[in-house]
C-alpha cells in the first residue's frame, strides 16, 4: 500500500430508478429464490464472531442459516 489515503464522498441523493430496481427482487418468483444466493461480506469483530458461532452451535444450525434467519426476521419487522 502506499499509503495515500482516498475520501469517501457524501452519500448521493434518493434515486427512484435505482430503488426500483433494488425492490425488483422482491417481486422475484419464490422457487428461484431457493437456488440462487448473493454473497453478503460483514465485517465483525473477532469476539463478535464467536459469540455468533457459540449461539448457531447451541442452536444446532450453521451461522449461515442462523444469521439469515435474524436478517429475514429484521427484515419483514
Amino acid at each position: 500500500m502506499n499509503g495515500k489515503r482516498i475520501g469517501i464522498g457524501a452519500r448521493p441523493l434518493a434515486d427512484p430508478q435505482a430503488e426500483a430496481w433494488i425492490r425488483q427482487g422482491a417481486a422475484v418468483d419464490s422457487g428461484k429464490v431457493e437456488r440462487y444466493s448473493a454473497w453478503l461480506t460483514l465485517d465483525v469483530t473477532p469476539t463478535l464472531r464467536t459469540r455468533i458461532k457459540l449461539a448457531a452451535f447451541d442452536r444446532g444450525v450453521t451461522m449461515a442459516k442462523m444469521l439469515r434467519e435474524v436478517l429475514e426476521q429484521r427484515a419483514t419487522s
